[in-house]
């Protein structure tokens, strides 16, 4: 590890992943919540055709691309809040309509152009230099800002569109918002995951954390925390496994996603088997203790204050009694 944090790249390349970790999940659990999990590959095909014009131009294709996703989000939006087609729809376009544009305008581009796109399709994180980690933090402090001061409206909005119209929110300026934050959020993002990527980062995070948190709120902490572990643990496994590093940090958010999953199942399924022991106890369960006797097993449970009770080990468990009734096997053993 000493190694690594002695390269001036890769410290450069931690921060952008912390930058990126965090970022990505913030838009992303208002873009899950309202079933829009797939914008990030649109705006991800429209920020190419950016990049291909900055390419072409010799101008940033940061900076291009930028312009290009907020121009984007900004008429995809305007377009579905006029009704004039469907969201769907409206994606489909930008999305065919950005990578048809990108293959034209770079085949359009001088062939002694450096017009090398794999680091921006799949992320070359380790390329970042200082100006570019300046532009990055920038751009994720939008990000993270706009966030935190429209978060109740967004999550208005997210939960229940019709409602928070009826209530008198804008919401159409509040969806044009989550836009070119989404916008914001691809471009900072795509030197790190790739432009291909980015939306794994923005999506899987928030599905792993809906299988942890019990809240809004929890389920927003969890992305976070498993958005900056995917980054950072995705950029140190890439540096010793001579990995892409963006396709080493997607990999690892599935694998937290998998864990989570599975455990979560495991739990659930503990739980339903789980007998719960009664605390305390002022008389004896048994043939003469007057409780209605319920067949269960190998051994037979009194039924008393909505449980059903088992003699077990010198204590008592409780089942919920379910739509058991008393057996006639169990009538004769509490009568004998």
């Amino acid at each position: 590890m000493s190694e690594l944090l002695s390269l001036d790249f890769m410290r450069q390349a931690l921060v952008a992943a912390v930058l990126v970790g965090i970022a990505a999940p913030l838009v992303g659990v208002f873009l899950v919540q309202r079933r829009l999990s797939l914008i990030g590959d649109g705006m991800g095909h429209v920020a190419l055709a950016g990049v291909a014009v900055g390419v072409l131009t010799g101008q940033a294709p940061v900076l291009t691309a930028l312009v290009a996703a907020v121009a984007a989000a900004i008429t995809i939006e305007v377009i579905r809040g006029r009704g004039r087609t469907s969201g769907d729809i409206a994606l489909a376009v930008m999305f065919y309509g950005g990578i048809a544009a990108g293959v034209v305008i770079i085949a359009k581009s001088p062939s002694s152009s450096p017009a090398n796109l794999t680091a921006y399709l799949f992320g070359a994180i380790t390329t970042a230099d200082q100006r570019d980690l300046w532009v990055f933090a920038g751009l994720a402090l939008v990000v993270l800002v706009g966030t935190w001061l429209l978060r109740p409206w967004l999550f208005a909005v997210a939960n229940d569109e019709e409602y928070a119209r009826a209530s008198g929110l804008p919401v159409t300026g509040l969806n044009i918002a989550l836009a070119v934050l989404t916008a914001v959020t691809v471009v900072v993002s795509m030197r790190v995951v790739g432009l291909l990527l980015i939306s794994a980062l923005m999506i899987i995070p928030n599905a792993t954390a809906q299988l942890l948190g019990r809240s809004f709120r929890a389920s927003t902490r969890w992305a976070v925390a498993v958005g900056v572990t995917s980054s950072v643990g995705g950029v140190v496994a890439s540096f010793y496994a001579e990995t892409p590093s963006g396709g080493t940090i997607v990999l690892l958010a599935i694998a937290f996603f998998v864990v989570a999953a599975t455990v979560t199942a495991a739990l659930a399924r503990a739980r339903a088997h789980q007998h719960r022991r009664a605390e305390r106890h002022d008389h004896e369960h048994g043939p003469e203790c007057g409780h209605p006797a319920v067949a269960h097993g190998d051994h037979v449970d009194y039924v008393h204050d909505g449980h059903r009770h088992a003699p077990h080990e010198g204590h008592y468990d409780e089942h919920d009694p379910g739509s058991h009734e008393p057996s006639p096997h169990a009538k004769e053993a509490a009568q004998s």
